[in-house]
Formats: C-alpha cells, sequence, structure tokens
C-alpha cells in the first residue's frame, strides 16, 4: 500500500487594520505567520499553529475612499424634526445612461396631517427642477394623480390627505446629468 504523500507549508498571513476602527491594533504591529505543522497529510485537512514572528516586516496601508456610483443620488423624505427615509428609485435619465421602471408602491414613511415633507439627495447635487403628486397606495399607475408641488430646489411640499398614499417625486438635476422618479408609500394620520 502506498505511502500518502507529506506537505509542508509556511504560510505568512498579513493583516492590514483599518484606520479608526474600534479594537485596532498599534501601528507597526508585527503580522502573525502561520505554520502547517510538518508531517500533515493533505487529508485530513492540515493542523495550522500560529506563532507571531519577530523578524517579520511590519506592514503599512494608505486606505482610499471607495470609488463613487456613478448614477442617480440617493433620495429621502422626511417630516421637520423626522427620520429621513430613503426611497424607491424609479425610471430614471443619468449622463449617458438611464433604466425604465414601472410605477413603483414606494418606501413607507408615517406622517401627520398638515405636515411638510422635505425631500434632500445623497450625495447633494443641484436640482433645476421637481414635482410631486400622488395617487391612493393601492393603484399600479399615475392615472388620476394630484399635484402635490413643484419648483426649484429645495423640494418641499405639504402631505396629502390622511390615507395611504404613493407619493412621486420627479426631479430633473442640474448640469445636464439627468432625471430621476423616486417613490415613497406614505401613511398620512
Amino acid at each position: 500500500m502506498p505511502r500518502p504523500r507529506r506537505w509542508t507549508v509556511v504560510l505568512a498571513l498579513g493583516f492590514v487594520v483599518g484606520v479608526g476602527s474600534a479594537g485596532c491594533s498599534a501601528p507597526g504591529a508585527v503580522p502573525p505567520t502561520a505554520t502547517v505543522t510538518a508531517g500533515t497529510t493533505v487529508d485530513p485537512a492540515p493542523t495550522v499553529t500560529t506563532a507571531i514572528s519577530p523578524s517579520a516586516p511590519a506592514s503599512s496601508a494608505t486606505l482610499t475612499p471607495p470609488e463613487p456610483v456613478d448614477g442617480p443620488p440617493m433620495a429621502s423624505l422626511a417630516v421637520d424634526g423626522g427620520d429621513p427615509v430613503a426611497g424607491q428609485l424609479g425610471t430614471y435619465v443619468w449622463k449617458d445612461g438611464g433604466s425604465d421602471s414601472p410605477w413603483l408602491p414606494g418606501a413607507r414613511i408615517a406622517v401627520g396631517a398638515g405636515e411638510f415633507l422635505a425631500m434632500t439627495l445623497d450625495p447633494d447635487i443641484a436640482i433645476d427642477s421637481w414635482r410631486s403628486r400622488y395617487v391612493p397606495a393601492s393603484a399600479d399607475g399615475p392615472a388620476g394623480a394630484t399635484a402635490l408641488g413643484e419648483g426649484r430646489a429645495p423640494a418641499a411640499f405639504k402631505t396629502p390627505p390622511p390615507g395611504s398614499w404613493t407619493v412621486e417625486v420627479r426631479v430633473v438635476f442640474g448640469d445636464g446629468r439627468g432625471d430621476a422618479s423616486y417613490f415613497w408609500r406614505v401613511e398620512v394620520s
């Protein structure tokens, strides 16, 4: 019967710790070295032991922010003093691309009758114009929609009457970037 092959492997494991993270190790900390014990066969899995190697070089890294998403900004809706709720992105044109979407039910936000809703963009980019309208939440499209408001930035308008509604805010972005529709399911009490 042939003997199983035996392997000896030494792995150096380096860890990059994010600057400012909770529980960070001190700058210049030495990364651990893992060694597969000599004589361990491939089947079953090797046994790993960990030891700190004082001669291993310290690693350093420069953190770079992630690339910005190339698309319409996120839109949030809130009443004065309330938590903002991110809307559902519908049909949009952005620079030289876009997406066609059906009428959406919207992200749920509960508000009181007579309050004003304000929309913000993240990132905050220029708005040439906006318009808002609403239909009953049970509607599957904009037929019979009632206007809530329109204008230039900032986008703010009074809530619909008490009930459950789908509110669409269509934004035309500045600098010729395009336009987008955002949807919320607004529960007005």
